[in-house]
């Protein structure tokens, strides 16, 4: 594809998130693993329309972030490198060092942001000198929380921080991570959307089902109070045996 046609549908596909090309999708996320169950998922809140295309996951492979100035390939590329057997570190070099840079002068992978968390709670994340600032991120025990024009690194250590002291199932920590960075500062040009996804080996509802849960909130005004609603929702379902999962015979 030439470089004039790629930037026009790039632009094309950024003005239906409600940004431009030259704005970078102000983004904060959590990624995390619990030891205890296997659960891998994440979290993330952002100032743009929809969230689609940032969180990926596979049970027993891992779950990537992508964000600032995205490329969504990059999920589905770190999945495959990890099904391969390559740590989060080698796949975060691996896929950025493969990356061509299609439109440099508009969307430049040096302004990048993404991070992997592994099936075994391995972490590695990266982020572009020329995201926008605040920009940075924060790994702790097995998480790791990245953002971009953010209020200041404050927003990711204190949701490191919650992440690692809240109890309860993975929804749980990684709600609270989101806001803690939220009332941290969070993303200094506000929140419109927010996701959550979570997989584990045989964990979700019915049949032969990893994925443990999936939300996204759209265009809302408080889209972390929305998304509080559904993890609350779905927790008090699940202690009272509604969401489990079928098991197939031995």
């Amino acid at each position: 594809m030439k470089r004039s046609v790629m930037t026009a549908v790039l632009a094309a596909v950024v003005a239906a998130w409600g940004v431009s090309a030259q704005e970078p999708v102000a983004t904060f996320s959590i990624l995390g693993y619990d030891p205890a169950t296997g659960e891998i998922g994440g979290a993330v809140q952002s100032r743009v329309f929809s969230l689609n295309g940032v969180l990926v996951g596979e049970a027993g492979v891992g779950v990537v972030a992508t964000q600032a100035i995205v490329d969504v390939s990059y999920g589905p590329k770190a999945l495959a490198l990890l099904r391969a057997g390559m740590t989060p570190e080698a796949v975060i070099k691996a896929v950025w060092d493969s990356d061509p840079d299609p439109v440099p002068e508009q969307w430049t992978k040096q302004g990048r942001q993404f991070a992997v968390v592994d099936a075994t709670g391995r972490t590695a994340v990266f982020t572009g000198p020329k995201a926008s600032v605040w920009a940075g991120h924060r790994q702790g025990t097995h998480a790791t929380a990245q953002g971009n024009i953010l209020a200041g690194e404050p927003v990711v250590a204190e949701m490191v921080r919650a992440f690692e002291s809240t109890t309860g199932h993975l929804s749980v920590r990684l709600m609270a991570a989101l806001d803690a960075g939220q009332a941290a500062g969070g993303d200094t040009r506000g929140m419109q959307a927010a996701a959550m996804l979570i997989v584990g080996k045989g964990q979700g509802v019915w049949l032969n089902n990893d994925e443990v849960l999936r939300f996204q909130v759209d265009d809302n005004p408080e889209p972390l109070k929305e998304l509080r609603r559904l993890v609350d929702g779905w927790n008090e379902r699940r202690v009272k045996g509604q969401l489990r999962a079928v098991k197939p015979p031995a």
